[in-house]
């Protein structure tokens, strides 16, 4: 590269080439099919995890461009917050992943020497929703700053760099399968190994099988947000322990996992919301907190409107649950879970992971 070219890119990661550059993320959130919760250590490290997930058309956006007047400034739009520090001065955000990305990537890829920046978010789900939402913003805000700064990562990268930075140096509990599912996209199997190995088994279904799978989940939205990390605590502190009802409940989930994989592939929808079903009973058997009657309530309200199966998406409390019905019968479905102060609605899945892309603005 000439001296000319060099300045001009350096010019645009720095946003002062007068056109300025905007690089823009998104990343899927997903349903947490079958083996949540296997993928948590140390389980996963002592037994290994396996966990099946597809993508939906919900994403976490992260955008960044370039600044002149030497700020960072973190903008959480869905959360109405925005803070601005000057770049050397990083303290005590109320942006945590914001600031916990910026900070990596300043001490890891740039020698330690921060950059003027405006990094902007938001995310289709609220908080505590169970659909993986915190860890695809994290992915977000990773490929975004890797295409910003043109660091050279793969998926693999991406997403265990995400793990590190919300799972690590935040120190935010939780496991690993929603910053891959994130960082992949699609349907996938995906195992989890000692020595933080990691394998991504993308499965590959005809449109006939994966339409009528997609028509026969409907997703719904309890009406409450939950606090992941109490209940994970409490399941790590049960796998710590070595308690028998944790132990065989989590490897009845990763047989879960194994099980779904079967029934997908097959496009067996009966066998998936019998697997759901067992699956929703070991879910509760790792931790107290996972249910409560509202959430109970409604599950029991899925199944006398036709439902075949159900369970709640992510480590559990609230947020999201799902349900497996025949296509016929959605529409009552869904009628009958809104009609109970639920937000319930169909899904679409997303068969691509994270993307990045570039914008012109003027500057």
């Amino acid at each position: 590269m000439d001296e000319e070219m060099e300045k001009s890119s350096m010019a645009i990661l720095n946003g002062h080439d007068g056109l300025r550059t905007t690089v823009r993320a998104r990343a899927p959130l997903r349903l947490g099919l079958a083996g949540g919760g296997t993928d948590l250590s140390p389980y996963c490290e002592d037994y290994g995890g396996a966990v099946l997930n597809c993508t939906i058309d919900k994403y976490a956006y992260a955008f960044i461009s370039g600044r002149d007047d030497g700020n960072v400034v973190f903008r959480a739009v869905d959360l109405g917050i925005e803070e601005t520090f000057p770049v050397d001065a990083i303290q005590h955000s109320k942006l945590a992943l914001h600031a916990g990305v910026y900070r990596h990537f300043v001490k890891e890829f740039r020698q330690g020497s921060p950059f003027a920046a405006t990094i902007t978010t938001n995310v289709d789900a609220p908080a505590g929703s169970g659909l993986g939402s915190s860890s695809a913003l994290v992915v977000a805000l990773v490929d975004v700053m890797r295409a910003y700064l043109d660091v050279p990562l793969g998926p693999y990268d991406v997403a265990h760099l995400a793990f590190v930075i919300e799972r690590i140096d935040l120190g935010f509990a939780g496991g690993k399968q929603d910053q891959y599912a994130a960082a992949f996209g699609g349907v996938n199997f995906i195992e989890f190994l000692a020595g933080d190995r990691v394998i991504v088994n993308p499965l590959r279904m005809s449109d006939t099988i994966l339409n009528e799978i997609e028509t026969s989940i409907v997703v719904c939205f309890s009406g409450q947000s939950r606090e992941s990390a109490i209940i994970i605590d409490n399941q790590t502190a049960g796998m710590k322990s070595g308690t028998t009802r944790t132990i065989d409940a989590l490897h009845q989930l990763k047989a879960d996992a194994v099980e779904m994989k079967r029934a997908l592939l097959q496009g067996n929808v009966e066998d998936m919301a019998t697997i759901l079903n067992h699956s929703w009973i070991s879910k509760k058997a790792t931790a107290n907190a996972v249910t409560n009657s509202h959430l109970d309530a409604l599950y029991e309200i899925g199944l006398k409107a036709g439902a075949l199966g159900g369970k709640v998406s992510g480590a559990g409390g609230g947020g999201y649950m799902m349900f497996i019905v025949p296509p016929e019968e959605r529409y009552r479905l869904v009628t009958a879970l809104n009609s109970a102060g639920a937000q319930a609605s169909p899904v679409k899945f997303t068969p691509l992971g994270c993307e990045t892309w570039q914008a012109k603005r003027e500057g």
